[in-house]
């Protein structure tokens, strides 16, 4: 079973996390309206992220190989899309001073934070644990651990965040990779994902009944696609409004609320 302290302590962030993001838009209004959209996509990707951790589905994902595939959509790939577009970010630094709002931005500059960031490192920590953990022990372990079990989720939902950020994000990124780059790495992702869907439709986990393995694949195969796809279509549009949607001097219109 889940660890009682775990569910307390997530949801306690996820509150902290809800309440920290409002605070953030009553503080920028002076900056402006803060788009609604994307305060709905905070609170849909919060709620995500408890469906993944906390609740009848994540419990019922120690015995269900196919609620443990949609907690790990949930968790892994929902929650993160939906808080990449709610660019906490963004929003944080309309909202802070001034001083703090530089500290922010040099953090953004600090070289670790540039590499891990960067597309590829990004794709290796997210796939790379994908298949660790269902390729390994490391998946039976998180039924039998909770350390293990609190250290997986937590890896699972930030190397999503992670990825999903540096190929589609919506907030300011100094080093933001090229559109080739961050295309293809999606696209390899992609690959790699599927491969791995596969595998485990073909080749269950130990102790998981074949049935339920064939079920729970499948939902990750197909529930990841639909993330991929949009992904895709993100990562296109911001290129188009970046190349094609910039207004001359003598079309120029007042730029819209980030």
């Amino acid at each position: 079973m889940l660890p009682t302290g775990f569910e307390v302590v997530v949801v306690v962030v996820l509150l902290l996390a809800a309440a920290g993001y409002a605070a953030g838009v009553r503080a920028s209004r002076g900056r402006g309206r803060w788009p609604v959209h994307r305060t709905v996509c905070w609170g849909a990707g919060l709620l995500c992220v408890a469906a993944g951790t906390v609740g009848p589905l994540a419990r019922a994902a120690h015995h269900s190989f196919t609620a443990h595939a949609g907690a790990h959509l949930a968790l892994a790939m929902v929650a993160p899309l939906l808080l990449v577009l709610a660019a906490p970010v963004t929003l944080a630094l309309r909202a802070l001073p001034v001083r703090r709002a530089r500290v922010l931005s040099r953090v953004l500059r600090w070289p670790p934070v540039r590499v891990v960031s960067h597309p590829v490192v990004a794709a290796v920590l997210n796939a790379g644990g994908l298949w660790v953990l269902y390729r390994t022990d490391v998946f039976a372990l998180t039924h039998t651990s909770a350390p293990v079990h609190v250290l997986v989720h937590a890896h699972l939902f930030l190397a999503g965040y992670l990825f999903t950020a540096s190929v589609a994000g919506r907030d300011p990124d100094p080093h933001r990779a090229s559109l080739p780059v961050r295309f293809g790495v999606l696209v390899v992702f992609v690959a790699v994902h599927s491969v791995l869907t596969k595998s485990l439709y073909a080749d269950p986990p130990a102790g998981v009944a074949v049935a339920d393995a064939e079920r729970g694949a499948q939902l990750m195969y197909y529930g990841g696609d639909v993330v991929d796809l949009a992904l895709m279509v993100l990562v296109v549009a911001g290129w188009y409004r970046a190349r094609w949607a910039r207004p001359g001097p003598a079309t120029a219109v007042p730029a819209p609320a980030p």
